[in-house]
Parts: C-alpha cells; structure tokens; sequence
C-alpha cells in the first residue's frame, strides 16, 4: 500500500495562509471608513396600539373567588 506524501503540505498551507492574508489586507483597505464618526441623537417615537388606551385588568385563576 502506498504512503500517503505529505512533504508538499507545509508549502501548501504557508501559501494558503499568505494569500488569505494578503486578500483580507486588500479588503480592510479598500473600505471606507467614517473620517470623524459622531453619536446621533434618536427621536424616540410613540407608538399608538388599541390597547394602550384601554384599561384592562388581568384576572389570576387563583385569585378568583372561590365556589
């Protein structure tokens, strides 16, 4: 049975990992990023629902009244 030949692995992983690298690199720098990013402030808005104006009450089935 022929063994398997790993003496090309080493070469083929570090040039993997070089390439990657190098193509990660190439597209961190050729995003844009922000020059002077500043926090905006959100208008909170209100949210009219049906049941925000009614008044319910929710009834526990143990505090019912008992028969």
């Amino acid at each position: 049975m022929p063994q398997l030949d790993t003496s090309t692995w080493f070469i083929t992983i570090l040039s993997m990992l070089l390439t990657l690298y190098i193509i990660m690199q190439l597209k961190v720098s050729k995003h844009m990023y922000f020059q002077n990013p500043e926090p905006t402030t959100m208008k909170a808005t209100k949210h009219m629902t049906p049941w925000s104006t009614k008044w319910t009450k929710i009834y526990s089935p143990l505090s019912l009244p008992q028969r």
